[in-house]
């Protein structure tokens, strides 16, 4: 009896893993086309130095605003999971408010304090001089939206997380900037606005929402120390992670002898960054359910699932990568009306380091779970650092395609070395025998073919998305048939059967339980 019940809740934890990441992946899709539909539209609409002023002002939001957080979108979720008490829990959102929120701050006032300066070294005498403080004022706004997405997370709830922030904040934006910049004619400016009025209303829902599943009024503990204590390596370790994303972009602008380097390798970096959406689907929820489970001494089940979750990520995130890699310049071409090959290159070498992710799973979540912080502020530290030599080696060489192999590198490396970590500490890792012929298997297969079509065929905008789709197919179908699936895949190809409202049989067929 003891046994069905455990086997149930492990049932039970992998269905809801699955379901949440379903939902997320849809909002995620969402959330991740509207960002994109900005850089095309930015892109498109403005000229090279507007579009490069705009990346760079990007890049030190994201930056700013990651390492104001200080570590508490993880930390928040990790502590809500764990404590039962409505005042713990209250208490966890109140000490990430406040002392990230005090932090955002700071690091705004800092930036229109040195707003000359940095607009002088980093944007060039032309640009507006309002961009920096546009975007100086939505770290705070943006640091508010995170905290309170993070108590939604903590609370495993994926709905509201993709009402306020892949639907409300990214739509939103989206919206403000067609109007600012189609019915009010203004230019790059009609981003930093966007971003600033997208946030103030983003941040105030969020909490509404957050309000429904624990009530922001009433009696608080704080636990500051233990929080600050779990999350301080996390900060570093989330600035250098901001850094190894967002450095490219500043150095090519700093080192790139080329005019206008950053904004054309940013008609192929956000394709790439398209791929680790994937991966995000499966570790809103990992988070706190991987930190629950390990309260329970339940590391077994953290195994099973993160095996289970980073074989499906893989099969899912295949078609895109090898679209990506086997037909960068169409993609390119079709998505940005650019035919630049140091931008199509860019996106191939960017998608096999983005893609590494995919082959790991959510290693550092796991890390992150146990409480093994100090080694992801090691692991990610030593890939920021790897970063910023190798840009500082190739970019003044290579330009743009030496930015994307530094990037490339770093990626791969901070992957393997995390995952690597993870096993020595606690014997979790993404392969089994079903999980490594996977992995195997389909770049086996399908590049060799991919390249020769390519060779042959220039996708358009209506093939594009039937390659992408007709890869998928295949790639699920390669590893049926090759005997890639075992019992527990039964529950995401269910989950699968639910959402769209039909039965596929001949999967069953190839699934071990289904044999018996």
């Amino acid at each position: 009896m003891a046994n069905e019940q455990s086997s149930s809740a492990e049932e039970s934890n992998l269905s809801s893993l699955v379901s949440s990441a379903s939902l997320m992946l849809i909002g995620s899709l969402l959330g991740a086309f509207s960002k994109l539909f900005e850089q095309v539209l930015l892109g498109r609409v403005l000229s090279q130095p507007a579009f490069d002023a705009f990346s760079k002002g990007f890049s030190i939001l994201m930056l700013s605003s990651t390492i104001a957080l200080v570590g508490f979108n993880e930390g928040i979720p990790r502590f809500m999971s764990r404590f039962d008490d409505e005042r713990d829990v209250r208490g966890v959102w109140v000490t990430g408010i406040v002392i990230a929120g005090l932090a955002g701050i700071g690091i705004a006032v800092g930036l229109l304090a040195g707003g000359d300066w940095i607009r002088q070294v980093f944007f060039g005498a032309d640009s507006p001089p309002l961009l920096v403080t546009l975007f100086a004022l939505a770290i705070p706004l943006v640091v508010g939206l995170r905290v309170a997405v993070g108590a939604i997370r903590g609370h495993e709830n994926t709905i509201y997380r993709t009402y306020a922030y892949d639907l409300l904040y990214n739509g939103l934006r989206v919206g403000i900037l067609l109007v600012l910049l189609f019915g009010v004619g203004m230019g790059v400016l009609a981003a930093g606005y966007a971003y600033v009025i997208a946030a103030v209303v983003a941040v105030v829902v969020a909490h509404v929402l957050l309000n429904r599943l624990l009530s922001l009024r009433g009696p608080f503990r704080t636990h500051a120390g233990a929080m600050v204590r779990f999350s301080l390596p996390l900060v570093v370790a989330s600035a250098v992670s901001s850094i190894l994303s967002q450095v490219d972009t500043l150095m090519l602008g700093a080192l790139a002898s080329a005019p206008n380097a950053a904004g054309i390798y940013n008609y192929g970096y956000p394709l790439a960054a398209g791929l680790p959406v994937i991966l995000s689907v499966f570790g809103f929820l990992y988070l706190p359910l991987a930190s629950r489970l390990d309260d329970d001494s339940n590391r077994e089940e953290v195994d099973r699932i993160y095996k289970i979750t980073t074989k499906w990520i893989y099969i899912v995130a295949f078609p895109l990568f090898l679209t990506f890699v086997a037909f960068s310049g169409d993609v390119v071409e079709i998505v940005f009306d650019v035919t630049d090959p140091r931008s199509s290159t860019a996106l191939a070498i960017l998608s096999v380091g983005f893609f590494s992710s995919a082959a790991n799973g959510r290693c550092q979540d796991t890390l992150s779970a146990f409480g093994y912080t100090t080694y992801i502020l090691v692991v990610n530290t030593a890939a920021a650092v790897l970063n910023i030599v190798l840009n500082i080696v190739l970019v003044p060489t290579y330009g743009v395609v030496g930015a994307a192999l530094a990037s490339a590198l770093s990626f791969f490396s901070l992957n393997v070395i995390a995952m690597l970590v993870l096993w020595r500490l606690s014997g979790i890792s993404p392969f089994s025998r079903s999980t490594v012929k996977t992995f195997v298997l389909l770049p086996l297969v399908l590049f060799p073919l991919a390249f020769a079509l390519s060779s042959v065929v220039e996708l358009s905008v209506v093939t594009l998305p039937l390659f992408a789709i007709g890869a998928g197919l295949v790639a699920v179908a390669l590893v049926a048939v090759t005997g890639c699936l075992q019992a527990e895949d039964e529950i995401p190809i269910e989950q699968i059967e639910e959402r769209l409202g039909i039965r596929i049989p001949v999967i069953h067929r190839y699934i071990p339980s289904r044999r018996e």
